[in-house]
Order: C-alpha cells, then sequence, then structure tokens
C-alpha cells in the first residue's frame, strides 16, 4: 500500500490582499507532492477550520501580513480545540516580529517562516514535521 500523501491547507486570513508568497508556498508544496489547497484572500478564521476539517487536512499554514497575526492565530487555534482537532499542524509565514514566535509557539503554531525563507526550506520542513501514517 502505498503512502498516503501530505495533505496541507493554505489560507490567507483577514483582509490583507497579498497573496503572492502564500501561491507561492502553495505551488512548491504541491509541486513537491503533497495535496494542497488554497483557499483564497479573506478568509476567516471559521472558514479556515472548515477547510481543514472537509479536506482532513495535515496541516495548516497561514499567511499574515497584515499585523494581525496574535488575533487570527489565536482564534485558529480556539476553533481547532473547539472541533477537537488536535491531529493538525499549524505553521505560518509573513511578516511577524521575533517577540512574537514564543507566544505563537505557545499557541500551537510549530514554525514560523519569515521573509527569506526559501520554498526548499519550508517544503522539507513540512516533510519532516507532518507525518502522515500509511497505516490507518
Amino acid at each position: 500500500m502505498a503512502a498516503e500523501r501530505i495533505r496541507v491547507v493554505i489560507a490567507k486570513p483577514g483582509l490583507d490582499g497579498h497573496d503572492r508568497g502564500a501561491k507561492i508556498v502553495a505551488r512548491a508544496l504541491r509541486d513537491a507532492g503533497m495535496e494542497v489547497v488554497y483557499t483564497g484572500l479573506h478568509q476567516t478564521p471559521e472558514q479556515i477550520v472548515d477547510t481543514v476539517v472537509q479536506e482532513d487536512a495535515d496541516a495548516v499554514g497561514l499567511s499574515v501580513l497584515s499585523g494581525a497575526h496574535m488575533t487570527l492565530f489565536r482564534r485558529l487555534a480556539e476553533l481547532l480545540r473547539e472541533r477537537d482537532v488536535d491531529d493538525v499542524v499549524v505553521f505560518g509565514g509573513g511578516i511577524i516580529p521575533d517577540a512574537d514566535l514564543p507566544e505563537l509557539a505557545q499557541l500551537g503554531v510549530a514554525r514560523v517562516f519569515t521573509p527569506g525563507a526559501s520554498t526548499e526550506e519550508i517544503v522539507g520542513w513540512v516533510r519532516e514535521h507532518v507525518g502522515v501514517s500509511a497505516e490507518a
């Protein structure tokens, strides 16, 4: 039996309309053999969690450039807990100050990629940290 492909939701929450980075990451993950769902712009945390659940995703990556990352990641984490989704790896990227990284980690954000991160680095990290069991 072939191993199951990693399923990743890439989401662009809030009012930020800059999605070039999210699209580049989505394409890189797809080109690396992962199943990727890109939600498009202006998604609410509720919409993102609905997509994660509907798609049975292994991971969700948020791209936040608006400065609202603490609010958006906190709400996403709350909603995942409310829905008993505890097996999805949460990661993010964008303009996020280093000072906010410890609190994001406490919320359950496994990794934040800031500008300058290569697609190879992101793909490698997702492969390493998002395990998909073939025996299910």
